[in-house]
């Protein structure tokens, strides 16, 4: 029996890089700062914002709150999922190199921010998760686990 499962924010729940580059070219825009050569790895791009922006993460959250619902819509076959899953005592959590601001923000739209237990890279949630979690890239992997899980 499945006890705890990492799943990949942007594969399976949300796709949250349009948001975060309609984000970069707004903050450019804004800051008049020049964010092209910001690195694509949201990680190492974090690096990069902190040293061109300063405190750009209430900014991020900002822009991402406000442009969510535009971005983010809930699946019913992906909730009807974590829901099963959460209600099987299984533990989630979702990893991302998205920054935690973004993905919390999507994580709210799409129904899923109070089923899961942790949000990280991948190393950070499978640390938290423990010996055993499944790595679930895709929303044909979650199906397919769910439907192993269930029998």
């Amino acid at each position: 029996m499945v006890k705890s499962v990492a799943l990949d924010l942007d594969a399976v729940l949300a796709d949250t890089r349009p948001l975060w580059l309609d984000w970069l070219a707004d903050a450019s825009r804004r800051a008049r700062v020049e964010l092209d050569a910001v690195p694509e790895d949201r990680t190492a791009a974090a690096e990069a914002l902190d040293r061109s922006l300063g405190d750009w993460r209430p900014l991020l959250e900002r822009f991402a709150a406000d442009r969510g619902p535009l971005h983010f819509r809930p699946r019913a076959e992906t909730s009807a999922s974590l829901r099963r899953l959460d209600g099987a005592g299984v533990r989630i959590g979702v990893f991302t190199d998205a920054p935690r601001e973004l993905a919390d923000v999507a994580l709210a739209h799409v129904g899923a921010a109070r089923r899961v237990a942790v949000v990280g890279t991948l190393d950070d949630v499978l640390r938290e998760l423990g010996d055993g979690a499944v790595v679930v890239r895709s929303r044909d992997e979650l199906a397919d686990l769910e439907s192993g899980h269930g029998s």
